[in-house]
């Protein structure tokens, strides 16, 4: 969880650190607090005022006297940090932090933490490649350092080649895994699945339904930030992937079971926020149908029931999308899918239901216990679903 967190984010000589601002920013807005530590060579790209201005904290330079106020910032913020987060990371701090050169705040404080540090280079694609480079990042991985990118993609100067600075929701990601170790989920293996499955009738046309993967992928993220290892079956969205997850990607009610199946193997748990298609056709065209100007005939069968054939030794928790009678209906699903908890909630409810980014759930457990929950985010009640889970889950192996 990053709400109440200190990140310090070291920010370096690279064209990249104007994009270090808006991960500042965001991390913010998450309820981070962010400390931001500056080269001499990054404010020649972006000013300290503008970091003060996103993060209101004030930002360390390399500007002040080393023999007063700058003598011991390095040491309060190396034992303040929950993670430290070196974004842009230039070839030359990363070749410093990697021969134990501190000769600036940046490298003095990394050298001084005991939190994780992550590294998310920018730098043009012969000097990450170079073989001096190379030993210094496998150095720093093997010292426990995570790094993060860098990405394929056109680098400054009009050249492209891998190099660029990771995208801020990847390094975001990484920074959410990161902080999750040691959760309440550390050590569980949880399998989500997510989106609307689809059915084809023809090479151009298929069977599907409204589901935007939005709670699916959310319940994933959230179960990533408690220490869980997720594997994450996603039918196709609009969503990017999440970091630092399994992700398998299917597209049919059967391609999905079959991945669930293999997920479940060996995992604690499973989340079924999917919407599999109920049915598919019986024949596929193999090429486009043509419009006659006369009605057709779609002959359907039933598809599998996925939660049917996954082990039954395992928590196990359902969503119910429902139109009417919401806390009924989920209720019978609930004990005719065998499932320990069901996430109920009413489709024509505003701001509810699908392709939006919040939901307002009722939370049913196989006791009969129900919980109305207030309109939420789509993460926040993914983390009300995991504390469920949490304690369905053996106690003596949490």
């Amino acid at each position: 969880m990053i709400r109440e967190k200190t990140i310090v984010l070291g920010v370096t000589g690279s064209i990249a650190a104007y994009k270090a601002v808006e991960l500042a920013s965001k991390l913010t807005q998450e309820g981070a607090r962010v400390n931001v530590v500056m080269t001499t060579s990054a404010q020649e790209f972006v000013t300290p005022m503008t970091f003060r201005t996103v993060t209101q904290q004030p930002v360390v330079t390399e500007m002040f006297d080393i023999a007063s106020e700058i003598s011991a910032a390095h040491i309060a913020l190396a034992e303040r940090a929950d993670v430290v987060v070196i974004a842009p990371a230039t070839a030359n701090v990363m070749a410093k932090l990697a021969c134990g050169i501190a000769d600036d705040m940046l490298c003095c404080t990394v050298l001084a933490t005991k939190a994780p540090v992550i590294v998310a280079p920018a730098m043009h694609a012969n000097m990450y490649e170079n073989h001096a480079t190379q030993e210094n990042v496998s150095k720093l991985k093997a010292r426990g350092f995570t790094f993060v990118g860098p990405a394929y993609g056109r680098l400054a100067g009009g050249a492209s080649g891998l190099g660029r600075f990771a995208e801020i929701g990847e390094i975001l990601g990484t920074i959410h895994q990161v902080l999750g170790r040691g959760g309440d989920l550390a050590g569980r293996r949880i399998a989500v699945s997510a989106g609307g499955t689809r059915e084809p009738i023809d090479p151009a046309r298929v069977i599907g339904n409204r589901s935007s993967g939005k709670m699916g992928y959310a319940i994933a993220e959230a179960a990533r930030d408690r220490g869980a290892y997720v594997v994450l079956v996603s039918a196709p969205t609009a969503l990017n992937p999440p970091v630092g997850m399994e992700v398998v990607q299917v597209e049919t009610t059967i391609q999905m079971r079959d991945a669930i199946v293999n997920a479940t193997a060996q995992a604690d748990a499973l989340i079924m926020a999917a919407a599999p298609a109920d049915f598919r056709p019986v024949a596929t065209a193999e090429s486009k149908i043509k419009r006659k100007g006369e009605t057709i005939t779609l002959e359907l069968v039933e598809n599998p029931d996925i939660l049917g054939e996954v082990r039954s030794d395992l928590a196990r928790v359902g969503f119910a999308a429902e139109s009417e009678n919401v806390v009924e209906n989920a209720t019978e699903k609930l004990k005719r899918k065998n499932l320990d908890l069901i996430a109920a909630n009413d489709i024509t409810a505003t701001d509810s239901g699908f392709d939006v980014d919040t939901n307002k759930v009722v939370l049913i457990d196989r006791d009969g216990n129900v919980e109305d929950l207030p309109l939420l985010s789509k993460y926040e009640v993914a983390n009300r679903i995991l504390d469920k889970v949490v304690e369905l889950l053996p106690k003596e192996s949490v």
